[in-house]
């Protein structure tokens, strides 16, 4: 997609978590220019937040590479969006992957991140890839908008669900498999009016390292993904009307990025044919190289993995 000049159409929708089949113009969920070559045969794949966005764009690449695809969304509040994306990857999946799952559940809550595990368990008899992806944000001019149910709120969607699914998901999970982790841009450039998000997601990138460190030994891959900009339903449900119609104007690209310009990132880092000695990396498909957005800190990533991902991906290791 070339770079340019790029306005939305005035828009905002007044609660959380936003709807993308109201958004216009629509996200860009997949693309005729994607090539699969089944990746992903055979494999079983969780999807947090998987029924919009950057969510939804992951579970079509998936099921195009072969994988059987299970995703979460909120019940009552995305059910349009879901049934929408189960249809989507229906028809993505690949002849030898069994039907997908949508599951409706607050992911904050460890008990609730078990059912899900569970089911899944239970229906498909394994998980070979997690991505931790569901996540909400507020705007706020200051800390003083921000009060203890609403930090509690953020912290537990944006990263307890990453703790409680990966705690869960784990115990079920062989050598080969991959953790993938959505963290953000603005956990390395900060955002001035979205603190306690922001906040959140610099806890995702030192998760995604720690646990990397804890899991080599199982043979278990951890990895994260830091999109920037990207035309989303959690854009028209947080900003303002004039921040939606100017939405990633600020890049050296002029635009915002679309949820299929990040999920190959997922493809890449759920392959162990691409990516097997890669972990506690983040990969930023941002639009635009700042010195301090960086191919995070890991032990284990070749110096030919880095200048591949260098190249393909516009990102420096550290």
């Amino acid at each position: 997609m070339a770079s340019g000049k790029q306005n939305f159409p005035p828009q905002k929708q007044d609660t959380q978590p936003g709807k993308e089949y109201l958004m216009n113009p629509p996200p860009q969920y997949s693309s005729p220019d994607y090539r699969p070559s089944n990746k992903l045969q055979g494999k079983v794949a969780v999807v947090t937040g998987g029924d919009s966005g950057i969510g939804r764009a992951v579970c079509n690449l998936f099921s195009l590479e072969g994988a059987t695809v299970i995703f979460t969304y909120v019940k009552e509040q995305e059910d349009i969006d879901a049934k929408d994306t189960l249809e989507i990857i229906r028809k993505a999946k690949t002849a030898d992957a069994k039907d997908p799952m949508a599951i409706a559940v607050d992911v904050g809550y460890e008990v609730n991140c078990k059912r899900v595990v569970d089911e899944v368990v239970d229906a498909y008899g394994r998980i070979d890839i997690l991505v931790n992806n569901a996540a909400e944000q507020y705007e706020s001019e200051s800390l003083d908008e921000i009060d203890e149910t609403r930090l509690e709120r953020v912290f537990r969607t944006n990263i307890f669900s990453h703790f409680f699914m990966t705690k869960h998901a784990v115990k079920h999970m062989k050598e080969g498999s991959s953790i993938i982790n959505t963290t953000s841009v603005n956990a390395y450039r900060g955002h001035a009016t979205l603190v306690d998000y922001t906040s959140t997601k610099g806890a995702i990138v030192a998760f995604t390292r720690a646990l990397a460190l804890q899991l080599v030994s199982k043979g278990i891959r951890v990895n994260g993904v830091a999109p920037g900009p990207i035309w989303t339903p959690l854009v028209v449900a947080t900003m303002k009307v004039e921040e939606i119609v100017e939405f990633g104007s600020e890049t050296p690209m002029k635009r915002a990025g679309q949820p299929i310009e990040v999920a190959p990132s997922y493809v890449f880092l759920a392959s162990n044919q691409c990516s097997s000695y890669i972990t506690g990396q983040v990969l930023h498909p941002n639009g635009h190289k700042h010195t301090d957005t960086i191919l995070t800190t890991g032990t284990y990533c070749s110096v030919f993995d880095l200048l591949f991902l260098a190249f393909f991906f516009q990102v420096e290791p550290l």
